[in-house]
């Protein structure tokens, strides 16, 4: 019999047979019989009216079947779509533009090339009109106003505050020392191996929507599709949503985009199914993007060193229109996170979300809900403080810590941590770089006129969106869920109301129940991403699967794990009372040979269970859970800089990180990897720019520059383990940790070579351009 493993076992990935065999199914492996092609026709300015569209040369061309237009959607009530943020979104345009590459119009045909011909050959006819890309500018009271359908005549969207703005205030007026520094954390995009695309298959007989798509959250599609199209007969219970392979997601996958919108209308009114599958341009230029955000933070302490208060002040740049996928009540994410790890005794925080001629942003790129923003904010701004007092970044932090007999830790803006021991993390990180040999060995480099930095970000995270006291989309409260079944011959079944999209959940998932029923991992089989046969849940994102589904399917083993126990006691004629558990069989207290296993039970429960008691051995179970996890870590990078050229080496770079209770140590590990390289990304390469017109600036990979292997140092890790008290598995998440903890160790290490010579900030990509030009500023370079 195989062997069950359970949680803290490095055991394999069981979705890696067909991924590394190049079996998986994506969404453009789809080929149903009929099938015809979607394709879009985009717009070359950001502000514009369109006065004509003639799609006479497209319909010409053989193959080509029609060509959709706002005004077509527009008498079936399907011009415009509601957004996860309670905004609204043009599917297509009726008469203006917002932002370039915004979809125009559709063509249907019968091959995807013939599609494409058509998008070329229709014409539409533009009026520019004036363009606003910065969203402080957007503000101004001459600005123009972007959004003309919302009652509201600004390009203002929304006002956020939270914490105590009069004690903060007083805090400041009595501190020995501030600072402050504006910050800009640039938008930058998501980057999926997949693109987005959809098959949807309407079938009139049935009246029955099939609709095949890549999203990160099934359930919560199909709900938002019925919501669109409920007027037209589309109601929730007609309507399936598949999320086969899914090639990364990571945030990008949440929202509903016009090209799922215009399928599903083109499938409905042809009667056959309709593909589309966006190419790379467009996948760089339209999709959501994320971050965007101007930041003016302060810091006052006691001249001792003590942190006393915080006040931020942030422009949330959101594009043309709110689409973010944030819990309702929190307009700006979960950016409130911001006092990090440290004790502090007052915090303010503000954000105003403006619009601009830009595509949607806002969304919660490997992050959960604008914590990456929140992170990088407070560890800037404590190197800051530390350099300004004349302290080690490293003593700062240990001094300003939350102490580990705080957690429960109230956090000045309202979250409570669960647990945490910040100072083990940090003195790890520092004994596995040998920090003091490090700090020796700069202050000889600066001796001989070479630049290496030392950087450090002791990150809090927030993950495990799911209290629904707290958290809702659309209203939808954001639990999750799992149903297991248990077959006679003891295999299982496990369906979840989350969606992988690369992160292993048929292993882990498997690896949970495994652990609490004794099942082996390989006899059990795990399904996610079909809502017909699925448990509702709001899906994969913001690092909510480990702490929210995760949790579901442990409660539903636990479930099963109760009623098997009555099976036994039936099975071994003796009292539940007298019974015990240990994994994968129940026994009699004292005589250990007396004992049924697992499977025992569960083909007892088809062919022997007690009388009076129901048959079967399955369960559901909708978690929700009673706060947040708050995983953490600390990170060190080591750089040196050219001072000829600006070029930034990372040397070393060691991360530590708590998760609480591991799962599955290779699959975290393998988290931890990739989400370092993402947070390497942004802080030294990725950045979307648009010029004055609107038009955008990196809308290839020739451009928006993605680290490679080469550019890529070696991640040197560790970890500490401090259990959540209130998981059931004491673990918290990890699969946004690194991309959050990252680009402030190293946006900190480059300052932290630069600060002898006067340099106090530069914005992140720290590219070697900026790094040459303070250098220059400085009298380093020529």
């Amino acid at each position: 019999m195989a062997e069950a493993h359970g949680m803290g076992h490095a055991v394999r990935r069981k979705e890696d047979a067909r991924f590394i065999r190049g079996k998986g199914t994506y969404i453009d492996d789809l080929k149903l019989p009929g099938m015809l092609y979607l394709d879009i026709v985009r717009s070359p300015y950001a502000h514009a009216r369109i006065t004509a569209i003639r799609p006479e040369k497209a319909l010409a061309i053989p193959g080509v079947l029609a060509v959709i237009t706002g005004r077509d959607l527009d008498k079936y009530g399907l011009a415009w779509m509601p957004t996860l943020m309670s905004d609204r979104q043009m599917v297509l345009p009726i008469d203006t533009v917002l932002y370039q590459a915004q979809e125009v119009a559709a063509v249907l045909a019968t091959e995807r090339y013939l599609a494409a011909d058509g998008v070329a050959a229709v014409e539409v006819d533009y009026e520019p009109l004036p363009v606003v890309v910065d969203p402080r500018k957007a503000l101004r009271p001459d600005a123009p106003i972007l959004r003309a359908d919302r009652e509201q005549k600004t390009n203002h969207i929304w006002h956020w505050e939270v914490g105590d703005r009069a004690a903060t205030a007083q805090a400041f007026a009595q501190a020995d020392v501030t600072v402050a520094q504006d910050l800009y954390i640039p938008r930058i995009h998501v980057s999926s191996i997949e693109t987005c695309g959809c098959v949807a298959q309407w079938d009139a007989v049935e009246g029955k929507l099939t609709l095949w798509m890549t999203t990160q959250a099934p359930h919560a599609i199909r709900t938002v599709v019925a919501l669109v199209a409920g007027h037209l007969g589309l109601a929730e219970h007609k309507i399936r949503v598949i999320s086969p392979d899914i090639g990364g997601g990571f945030g990008g996958k949440v929202p509903v985009y016009p090209g799922y919108v215009l399928a599903v209308a083109a499938s409905v009114l042809t009667g056959k199914p309709v593909k589309w599958i966006e190419d790379r341009m467009e996948n760089l230029q339209a999709d959501s993007f994320a971050r965007d955000y101007h930041i003016t933070a302060e810091l006052a302490a006691t001249r001792d060193g003590t942190l006393t208060a915080l006040r931020v002040k942030t422009i949330a740049d959101h594009g043309a229109f709110d689409a973010a996928a944030n819990p309702s009540k929190f307009p700006a994410g979960l950016f409130s996170i911001c006092t990090g790890s440290y004790d502090f005794r007052s915090a303010f925080v503000e954000v105003d979300g403006v619009y601009t001629n830009k595509p949607p942003g806002g969304i919660a790129y490997r992050c959960s809900f604008r914590v990456t923003e929140a992170s990088y904010t407070i560890e800037r701004m404590v190197d800051l403080m530390a350099h300004e007092l004349g302290m080690d970044p490293a003593e700062f932090r240990l001094k300003n810590f939350i102490r580990p007999e705080a957690f429960p830790y109230k956090s000045a803006l309202g979250w409570t941590y669960d647990s945490g021991n910040y100072h083990a993390a940090l003195k790890k990180a520092m004994e596995i770089v040998d920090y003091a040999a490090l700090r020796r060995e700069q202050q000889a480099k600066r001796r001989a006129g070479e630049l290496m930095g030392i950087g450090i970000s002791s990150f809090t995270e927030i993950v495990g969106a799911g209290p629904s006291h707290t958290f809702d989309i659309l209203g939808l409260k954001m639990f999750d869920s799992a149903e297991i079944r248990v077959h006679p011959t003891g295999k299982a079944v496990a369906r979840f109301g989350t969606k992988s999209q690369g992160q292993g959940h048929e292993t882990t998932y498997a690896q949970v129940i495994a652990h609490e029923l004794g099942i082996p991992e390989d006899d059990i089989v795990v399904e996610e991403g079909d809502t017909d046969t699925a448990p509702y849940g709001l899906g994969t994102y913001a690092s909510r699967s480990t702490p929210v589904a995760a949790a579901a399917g442990a409660v539903a083993a636990r479930k099963i794990r109760e009623k098997a126990k009555k099976i036994a006691a039936h099975l071994l004629e003796a009292s539940e009372a007298d019974l015990e558990w240990e994994r994968g069989k129940f026994f009699v207290r004292g005589s250990p040979q007396r004992a049924k296993t697992i499977q025992e039970i569960a083909f007892a429960a088809y062919t022997n269970h007690p009388p009076g008691l129901e048959a079967g051995l399955e369960a559901v179970a909708y978690y929700d859970p009673p706060n947040m996890t708050f995983p953490f870590g600390s990170y060190i990078c080591v750089v040196d800089i050219d001072r000829g050229t600006g070029e930034v080496k990372i040397r070393r770079f060691v991360a530590v990180d708590d998760c609480g209770n591991i799962i599955n140590p290779m699959i975290v590990e393998g988290q931890i990897h990739g989400g370092l390289t993402m947070g390497l990304a942004p802080a030294l390469y990725e950045e979307i720019t648009y010029d004055e017109d609107g038009n955008i600036r990196g809308g290839s990979f020739m451009d928006y520059l993605l680290p490679t292997a080469v550019e890529t140092p070696r991640w040197e890790t560790a970890k500490t383990v401090t259990p959540s008290p209130h998981h059931p598995l004491g673990a918290k998440g990890v699969g946004e940790s690194a991309t959050v903890g990252a680009p402030a160790a190293i946006a900190n290490a480059v300052i932290d070579a630069l600060w002898h010579l006067g340099v106090r900030h530069i914005d992140i990509p720290i590219t070697p351009w900026k790094v040459w030009r303070a250098l220059r500023e400085h009298g380093v370079s020529e």
